[in-house]
């Protein structure tokens, strides 16, 4: 089965002015992110920061069906913020969603802003703050974390997706009033799976490695334990990529619903598009190499950025 087009925010749908200031905002967040990230990224989590990336980029191909004919994706950022801080979380979705839109025309360029201010800042700082929250109420219990968990990875999703609402609707291409219930609606159901998602995959770590998960843990992990480990579950999730739901993804479904999804305009270059490898003519393997490819991109790109945001905390 062919895995469908994800589509975040494509050129067309919002106004240059919106697009332009969004674009201003997400850059400062990114500047301030690595100059803050390095003390986040510690002897115990820098081998986090890589794999993780990996693992929210092949997540995020592979879709998962909810009610209405409709599907959602992971975001992730409720996971990176709980594994490696907010400041190292924003460098990781902007390791992957400019990855997204520059490789594989997921996303426009002009929207690039938009996109990243939605997953990267408005994903972060909503996780950050529903975690620190539940932390301070719940306490550190294994039922609070995971309460917290599923919690911030619902949150992050729907306040995600108010946000793009609000956006369109500053754009002129749909009315709040019209907006906001439809995506509303959709992602408070995806943001359900984007819950589950970060609860179980907090679960798993709490089984095995409890100290990637313990804030002030200064018990030391492997960084060959953990790229392995990491790597052989991305994989997996790259393997499974092929059978993602081929229902449009929650931004689509609204679009088309609202009428506005003519208004998406292509993207004027293509290398991979459609997260399908060109030249290889079985659709699923195609599929697969994309996916490697953009995962190896997407740890070249964040061990850039956090070993800049490294030098940074060092000065």
């Amino acid at each position: 089965m062919k895995a469908p087009i994800p589509m975040h925010i494509p050129d067309g749908f919002l106004s240059i002015p919106v697009a332009g200031i969004l674009w201003l905002v997400s850059l400062v967040f990114i500047f301030i992110a690595l100059k803050k990230a390095g003390k986040e990224i510690g002897g115990n989590k820098l081998p986090l920061v890589g794999v993780l990336a990996a693992a929210i980029f092949a997540g995020q191909m592979l879709n998962f069906s909810i009610s209405g004919g409709t599907s959602g994706h992971l975001l992730g950022a409720a996971l990176a913020v709980l594994l490696v801080g907010p400041w190292t979380a924003v460098l990781i979705m902007t390791s992957v969603v400019a990855v997204q839109a520059l490789v594989f025309q997921d996303g426009g360029i002009l929207t690039l802003g938009a996109n990243l201010f939605n997953m990267a800042v408005v994903g972060m700082a909503v996780a950050y703050f529903v975690s620190s929250l539940f932390r301070r109420w719940f306490g550190n219990s294994r039922w609070a974390i995971l309460l917290t968990a599923f919690a911030a990875g619902w949150f992050s999703i729907f306040i995600a997706a108010l946000a793009a609402s609000l956006e369109l609707a500053f754009s002129g291409t749909s009315p709040a009033n019209i907006a906001i219930p439809a995506m509303g609606g959709v992602h408070a159901l995806i943001g359900i799976g984007e819950g589950l998602i970060t609860l179980g995959a907090v679960s798993l770590l709490m089984a095995s490695k409890p100290q990637l998960i313990e804030q002030d843990s200064k018990e030391p992990v492997k960084s060959s334990a953990v790229w392995i480990a990491g790597l052989i579950f991305t994989a997996v999730l790259l393997v499974c990529s092929p059978l993602a739901s081929s229902k449009p993804d929650g931004l689509e479904w609204v679009a088309e619903k609202l009428g506005f999804l003519i208004m998406a305009q292509d993207a004027s270059y293509h290398i991979i598009p459609d997260y399908v490898m060109p030249g290889i003519q079985n659709e699923a393997l195609a599929t697969i190499a994309a996916g490697a490819i953009g995962v190896l991109i997407v740890i070249a790109v964040v061990t850039l950025l956090a070993r800049r945001g490294k030098l940074a905390e060092n000065k």
